[in-house]
């Protein structure tokens, strides 16, 4: 954590919003210090409100401490960071609450754990849903070919890359295993 303080010192960066794309430990672990050490809120889709407040660190290797959400990550709602414009498109699936952020201006989608390079997240976890992730990937499908994926894990894709897949599951309207 102390690594984020001192990035933002040697830019001169204020940090004001935590966005969490979801509510499981690898994803939210040091919102609570960031949040302490920067004065900086914290954003969560209301249904993952209570994985923030009341943690439950399935496989997690470290005490995660609760957090106060202070904002709400609504569909269709609009994160401000200087010039960049993230709308918030509600993606259940890995949890309840997952969003993924869409900086069309800019060409890119924050996908958290909803969309990877060649696949999706899990949905065996708590808050999981086959039915409701398969949604999320057609929904994601609707997206212009060239929009850059920046996923909450592994490499960086697009969505041309990914269409064919996604595509799949759109016409399938179920996961494909």
């Amino acid at each position: 954590m102390a690594w984020i303080v001192d990035e933002l010192a040697a830019r001169d960066w204020t940090l004001k919003l935590i966005v969490s794309t979801h509510g499981h430990w690898d994803h939210i672990g040091d919102n609570a210090a960031v949040a302490a050490s920067t004065g900086a809120d914290i954003a969560v889709h209301p249904l993952d409100r209570h994985r923030l407040e009341d943690p439950q660190p399935l496989f997690a290797p470290f005490e995660i401490p609760p957090s106060v959400p202070a904002v709400e990550l609504a569909e269709g709602g609009v994160i401000r960071f200087g010039d960049i414009r993230l709308v918030v498109l509600h993606t259940p699936g890995h949890t309840e609450g997952s969003v993924s952020l869409h900086a069309a201006d800019d060409g890119l989608l924050f996908s958290g754990d909803t969309l990877f390079a060649g696949g999706w997240g899990r949905v065996d976890l708590p808050g999981g849903s086959p039915e409701a992730m398969a949604a999320s990937i057609a929904r994601l499908t609707e997206l212009e070919d060239a929009l850059a994926v920046l996923p909450g894990h592994g490499a960086t894709t697009t969505i041309r890359r990914e269409r064919a897949w996604m595509e799949l599951v759109r016409s399938a309207g179920r996961l494909l295993t």
